[in-house]
């Protein structure tokens, strides 16, 4: 069973239909046992980090998350949140992978939020990023970002150099909307499906 953790997520429609194309029906969930006795876990997530922690703590969802040892995988806010801390909201995020989140640099002729496709070089042959060849081009909408670090898998440029793709032991994200980033989108969904349990 795949477990799709229903928090803050205008994007959850579109995973569950990417999900679907790939021939998997997945449960949209915010019960603890459920998410703990999937297989695969997706943490999707649009709008605030602070919002989104908020939404989790009330549903209990905090230590579930932190605790599970299945592949997970977050996307957009939601891999925002496997970071420590958010200065949007100055909020504390669930810190499994060390970090801050940070607004995007102002400057002159850059529109923030960066919105639209942009291209992902890949730093290692993480199995998330398998068959893609690098530069793949994925679709991206958000205002803040991870910095490149240790657990960076794939890295892009707005301005700031940012983390696109990061992943530590089973945990894994994407700040890009894969299931809105066509073939290559469908990949990483794809990919992640397959890993082993």
């Amino acid at each position: 069973m795949i477990a799709v953790i229903d928090s803050c997520g205008s994007n959850i429609t579109s995973v569950l239909f990417a999900l679907q194309r790939l021939g998997v029906e997945a449960t949209l969930t915010s019960n603890p046992d459920e998410i703990q006795k999937a297989e695969r876990v997706i943490l999707p997530g649009v709008g605030a980090a602070s919002t989104a922690m908020e939404k989790l703590k009330e549903q209990d969802l905090t230590q579930c998350i932190t605790s599970l040892t299945q592949p997970v995988l977050g996307i957009c806010v939601g891999m925002q949140l496997l970071f420590s801390y958010s200065e949007e909201g100055f909020a504390e995020l669930l810190n499994i992978i060390p970090g801050e989140i940070k607004h995007f640099t102002p400057e002159k002729d850059k529109t923030i939020p960066h919105m639209g496709w942009n291209s992902v070089t890949f730093r290692n042959d993480h199995p998330l990023v398998k068959g893609l060849p690098d530069n793949s081009y994925f679709y991206f909408v958000h205002s803040y970002y991870p910095h490149v670090g240790s657990y960076t898998i794939g890295e892009c440029n707005y301005g700031d150099r940012f983390s696109a793709i990061v992943a530590k032991d089973n945990f894994m994200g994407c700040q890009f909307h894969p299931e809105r980033s066509s073939k290559s989108g469908s990949m990483i969904l794809k990919n992640f499906l397959e890993m082993p349990a």
